[in-house]
């Protein structure tokens, strides 16, 4: 059974006047402990980053970036071909505007955290992952790579000893392989069964999968999606669950291997 676990959120994801999701990020900070934070390729801008590490910083939360593709209108769902030296300039052009909100609040980066398709990319492209790294061996060498286990990414992370933060999905669907199932539109989820999802991973480390099978896991942190409806309550639910099981809720660097 897990002692301390860290919650994670994808956060700032909305560009000017535009917005997605039912729920503000304003009422999603105090119950989180580490926000990934958009950086304006899938979502963001200046005032928004800003804003978002601003808040993350007044609540003691832990500053992650979270770069996609260069895809506004596709929200970053969708893939782009490209080099790897191509994307891990767009990862290193996000990273920066981060970083520097960080700087200026303040506060440092605790993690970088790939959005959308782009992670699902890195999950299974070991090229890429391992360019990813090597930039983050050399600029941030302290910060976490939030990921999957078994992916990539993570072997990749363990292998050059760069701080590596497997992810638990509370508000998406696992496979039989141990990946989640990628899907543009989570629907509205039931919260009450979504905490007991996350209460029994914690607990036992176990999911069921889409097919009824009963599957190990092993993470650090639990991620939840401000865009899915409903965040609020699927957030209140799975922290009192949590909570109530006497399980602590903290930053990576508190709860990475507890």
């Amino acid at each position: 059974m897990r002692e301390v676990v860290d919650i994670n959120c994808d956060m700032g994801e909305a560009f000017g006047r535009w917005r997605v999701g039912d729920t503000d990020d304003a009422s999603l900070m105090p119950l989180i402990s580490s926000a990934n934070i958009a950086a304006g390729f899938h979502a963001g801008d200046p005032n928004l980053m800003d804003e978002t590490v601003r808040l993350a910083a007044e609540h003691g939360v832990g500053i992650g970036a979270h770069p996609g593709y260069n895809d506004l209108q596709g929200f970053g769902r969708r893939k782009i071909a490209g080099t790897a030296k191509e994307l891990v300039n767009d990862l290193v052009y996000q990273v920066g505007a981060i970083k520097e909100f960080a700087h200026r609040h303040g506060v440092r980066l605790q993690h970088v955290k790939p959005h959308g398709a782009l992670y699902m990319e890195m999950a299974v492209n070991p090229e890429l992952s391992q360019s990813f790294v090597q930039y983050m061996r050399t600029v941030e060498p302290n910060a976490y790579i939030f990921c999957m286990g078994g992916s990539a990414t993570f072997r990749a992370a363990t292998e050059a000893g760069q701080p590596v933060v497997r992810e638990f999905y509370a508000d998406r669907d696992y496979d039989d392989s141990g990946s989640i199932v990628f899907t543009r539109d989570a629907g509205r989820p039931d919260p009450a069964a979504i905490a007991r999802k996350v209460l029994r991973a914690c607990q036992e480390g176990k999911v069921r999968t889409v097919t009824g099978r009963d599957i190990d896991i092993a993470f650090e942190s639990i991620c939840f999606h401000s865009d899915t409806l409903g965040a609020f309550d699927i957030v209140r639910q799975m922290r009192d669950a949590l909570v109530g099981a006497g399980i602590r809720i903290a930053p990576v660097s508190a709860s990475a291997g507890r």
